[in-house]
């Protein structure tokens, strides 16, 4: 087999070493448009888990890569004057040069043969190949040519970046933050030999601008920069190696392979430096490429196969948490107001890769401190986040875990049963802090199915209050209810009998527009004035009925696409009156009805607003849209915002995952400066806890794990092993059985993850 390497970095020559040490008939050639020692940018980071790889496949390497780093344990994260130290993070530098002389070195033993300073441009040069492999950086040439059959896409971030180096000594990987009038800036920055260190600066394009900085004004960079950071740099120079500003390039490819040409390292798919670097996505993607070609020989196609299937998911999930950790950064400003733990944690837990557990078995000082600070006001500092209580107004509640509102479609005429008292109780039994209940209509049109409950007549407040006085009676549970109306979503069978299916026999449906949800829908009236004030004249009067219900907060639904959403979104409201057009009209209607539902409700009692904050849509609500509606909602009175996203248009292309719309309720919380519910796969309690302690959200609430599991929080408890007085007199018996299993589940899960941990490389 007769393989052409397209460029020499570290890729390249990994795969080349791995490959030609496994078939040493194998002709590899590299060509590389550079001389041997050429080198831009200074330092590359690999972790513990990375070089434990490397020690497997070629222990040549490993040793000389090992002969040469600068290691480190700790993690530095320092704001202004005051830092932090987290232990347990075992990572190393090496100097980029020093990385391609050695891996160079390792491929003329293997007998590689390299070719320095060569035109890579004509491909017409390796039409002999068998394999060409293109390893030729993130303006690769030969992925250009091919673009199209690559399926390339490449976005630029919003944030600018310099690389710099610095003779600086550093005794662990740091995070410099500095806070400047014209907004924050970063230095991600770590040793990678004695006497050199990398420092990659980073800020908003904005603050970039605003502090005058040029892209290629290497002079005029250096000496602002160096005034920014003096305190930081102690009086040693930032040197420059073709440091120019720079927006980061995420680079993503539908194919990796055409014809005989396959895709590596930053030509492939790039992710952001702050997860680490781009060299261990490059040298990991070649251990893959080697054993696929290895692996099959005599055909190149199965083995682009096998590269393709065995890389694509990783390297997707690498590149999801990279974009996770790189929006947190292009938060800065909005981060760098929290209090100095709650930051530091912030940034170590940024791609959710890495939680409060996590982070506690490395260092139990550093989570300790984060506890202490978040506690400030209990008297147990190391309480967890999740059991501290929570006060809106009047009501307060004894812990953060939330009941979302879950439709069960079993109520009849809108009238609640016993199947809604078992199935509220229980999970105020289960020790819930709140429960929000199920969608329930203002009118009987405005119900989604005929199993949905109401609150638009009396007997329905009755047949409600005896569930409220029920988790009243016996638990320190509150309830609160999610008042709303189906609009265009509305008549439509129960999910379990044909999800977003219309009835047979439905009634006359109304939106904001007359634009159906979807071809099987009927189209919906244009709400006329007259509608509108019928229809907050019902949403008036279920608040009264609430409130004789029982309940102890009432949320408003205006998310999901439902009939107040219809008006947020100018997906669905296409309006030329006064309540179209902009945001602050489409805004009139719904804050009509919040404004009117208020006047009525007890001043004492909180509500809630549950909203969309993107449609996963082609022209849909915006982020700008987004905090105009929560900053509307709050001047209202609204006391805290239920962050959801989606289910607008049927055409949405939602990116789902763990903890996946916390960053939203992050943006309404830390923009608008007002208490936000968050939801959407969250699982277990250390999610829970890593996302208050982040800050991103006051409540979490639960969907699905509280259908599954009544009792998910007595669990929580116990796996917390947190002594509470709210557990039902009949059921403490059960602690002595609980707490000692849950006790055991959680040693035995530590001892898992401690065993799991990559072996130390430190010299």
């Amino acid at each position: 087999m007769k393989i052409a390497v397209i460029g020499g970095g570290p890729g390249g020559l990994y795969f080349s070493i791995l490959t030609k040490k496994a078939m040493p008939d194998c002709q590899i050639d590299i060509y590389e448009r550079n001389k041997p020692d050429d080198s831009f940018g200074f330092g590359v980071v690999f972790s513990d888990e990375t070089l434990g790889e490397f020690l497997k496949r070629d222990m040549e390497s490993y040793e000389l890569i090992r002969s040469k780093f600068a290691y480190w344990d700790d993690i530095i994260v320092a704001r202004d004057g005051e830092q932090v130290s987290i232990a347990g993070n075992g990572f190393c530098g090496c100097s980029r040069k020093t990385l391609l002389q050695l891996l160079q070195q390792r491929c003329l033993e293997e007998g590689v043969n390299l070719h320095f300073e060569q035109n890579i441009d004509d491909l017409s040069q390796y039409e002999d190949a068998d394999i060409i492999l293109a390893s030729d950086g993130i303006g690769s040439g030969i992925r250009t040519q091919y673009e199209k059959e690559f399926g390339t896409k490449i976005v630029l971030k919003k944030n600018r970046f310099v690389w710099l180096g610095s003779t600086k000594p550093l005794d662990a990987f740091t995070y410099f933050f500095r806070t400047t009038p014209h907004g924050s800036i970063v230095a991600h920055s770590y040793q990678y030999e004695e006497g050199m260190s990398t420092w990659i600066f980073e800020c908003s394009n904005e603050t970039w601008e605003n502090l005058g900085f040029e892209v290629t004004n290497e002079e005029d960079t250096i000496a602002k920069i160096s005034e920014l950071f003096k305190e930081e740099l102690d009086g040693h120079p930032l040197i420059s190696n073709k440091s120019h500003w720079r927006q980061f390039p995420h680079v993503t490819n539908e194919k990796w392979h055409h014809k005989n040409i396959v895709l590596l390292g930053d030509a492939k798919a790039t992710a952001h430096y702050s997860i680490g670097s781009g060299t261990k996505l490059a040298m990991d993607c070649a251990i893959g490429l080697s054993d696929a070609v290895i692996a099959n020989p005599k055909d190149v196609s199965a083995a682009f196969e096998q590269y393709d299937k065995s890389r694509r998911n990783p390297v997707e999930m690498i590149q999801y948490a990279a974009l996770v950790s790189l929006d947190w950064f292009e938060n800065m400003d909005r981060n760098i107001q929290h209090p100095f733990y709650q930051f530091a944690f912030g940034c170590m837990t940024r791609s959710k890769k890495v939680t409060f557990e996590n982070l506690r078995l490395r260092d139990y000082t550093f989570t300790d401190k984060v506890l202490t600070e978040f506690n400030r006001n209990n008297e147990n500092k190391l309480l967890p986040a999740a059991f501290s209580s929570f006060q809106l107004r009047n009501l307060q509640l004894s812990n953060r875990i939330v009941m979302s509102p879950m439709g069960q479609y079993i109520a009849v005429d809108g009238l609640v049963n016993d199947w809604h008292l078992v199935h509220y109780g229980s999970r105020a039994t289960g020790g819930v802090g709140l429960i929000i209940a199920e969608m329930t209509a203002v009118s009987e049109t405005g119900r989604i199915t005929l199993g949905c409950a109401g609150l638009y007549n009396k007997d329905q407040a009755i047949a409600w209050k005896k569930t409220t006085d029920f988790i009243h009676q016996n638990t320190s549970t509150k309830i609160a209810v999610q008042l709303g109306h189906s609009g265009r979503k509305g008549a439509t069978k129960k999910p379990w009998e044909a999800p977003n299916t219309p009835l047979e026999s439905s009634w006359e449906l109304i939106s904001a527009s007359a634009i159906a949800y979807n071809e099987k829908f009927a189209i919906p009236k244009a709400m006329s004035l007259e509608d509108m004030k019928t229809v907050c004249d019902q949403f008036v009067q279920a608040t009264i009925y609430a409130d004789q219900a029982g309940f102890d907060m009432i949320e408003l639904q205006a998310h999901h696409g439902f009939l107040l959403a219809s008006f947020l979104s100018p997906l669905t409201n296409t309006r030329t009156d006064a309540y179209g057009g902009s945001i602050e009209n489409r805004l009139k209607y719904p804050l009509m009805v919040f404004n009117a539902m208020r006047s009525v409700f007890p001043i004492e009692k909180p509500m809630s607003v549950r909203i969309s904050a993107t449609d996963w849509a082609e022209n849909g609500i915006s982020e700008e849209d987004v905090i105009i509606i929560a900053e509307s909602f709050k001047k209202a009175g609204a006391d805290i915002i239920n962050v959801s996203t989606g289910n607008t248009v049927v055409q949405q292309k939602p990116l789902t995952g763990r903890m996946w719309q916390t960053p939203f309720a992050d943006a309404v919380r830390n923009t608008v400066h007002i208490p936000t519910i968050t939801a959407g796969y969250i699982q277990d309690i250390d999610q829970i806890n890593t996302i208050l302690l982040n800050g991103r959200a006051d409540l979490v609430a639960l969907g699905r794990p509280l259908l599954a599991d009544a009792y998910f929080v007595r669990n929580a408890q116990a796996y917390e092993q947190l002594e509470t007085t709210d557990l039902p007199k009949q059921y403490q018996a059960g602690k002595s059985h609980l707490y000692p299993l849950k006790a055991a589940e959680r040693k035995q899960l530590e001892g898992i993850k401690k065993a799991l941990k990559p072996k130390s490389n430190k010299k």
